[in-house]
């Protein structure tokens, strides 16, 4: 679907979109995201879904700050399965490919499609994700895998740059005011 979009500011806010299903990566990526929208009216609903994160360790830290930082502000926040074998079974063939490269472009699409489902059966219909907000990653890998996940199932991709209107500077902010573990990799074992 292509709603009529209405511009503010720098950030574009799809036409009719008052809830959004957020997949979140990590609590300091979500964070100014998810402060931006309850200041403009639009109710997230964190979804944390990143089977690519590796050693389980490393996951459950990201996933108890996300969960955290969700109950600090009285938002729904939805785990998924930590399914590890099956994401490695996504990007099986491309595990030498370089940062930026195809193999995020499937470990994109893989969470952003678990992400579509999601928002489908609880009735949501749009969906955005935080990964948008890494200066680390390709915003064109990220739409693409986004808009064929909303394809898929028949809802809103919200295609957003989350660097935008001092967004990645309020996330550097909030990271020290809540005292967030902060990561210095995406998380797959492949990245470093």
């Amino acid at each position: 679907m292509s709603p009529i979009m209405k511009k503010q500011s720098a950030i574009v806010v799809p036409e009719g979109c008052k809830k959004v299903l957020l997949h979140a990566c990590c609590a300091p990526c979500s964070s100014a995201i998810v402060e931006w929208m309850l200041g403009h009216g639009i109710e997230p609903v964190i979804y944390y879904f990143n089977p690519n994160i590796y050693p389980l360790e490393e996951y459950e830290i990201r996933k108890n700050e996300s969960k955290r930082h969700a109950e600090s502000l009285g938002i729904t926040w939805i785990d998924d399965d930590y399914n590890h074998a099956a994401w490695r079974c996504a990007v099986t063939g491309l595990e030498n490919e370089p940062e930026r490269g195809k193999r995020c472009e499937m470990c994109f699409y893989h969470r952003l499609e678990a992400t579509a489902k999601k928002a489908q059966e609880l009735g949501i219909a749009f969906f955005a994700t935080t990964l948008a907000s890494s200066r680390w990653k390709r915003l064109e890998q990220i739409n693409a895998a986004g808009n064929a996940a909303a394809l898929k199932y028949g809802i809103s991709f919200w295609a957003q740059n989350w660097r935008k209107e001092g967004l990645q500077e309020r996330r550097n902010e909030l990271l020290k005011e809540y005292g967030f573990y902060n990561q210095l990799f995406c998380g797959c074992e492949f990245s470093h």
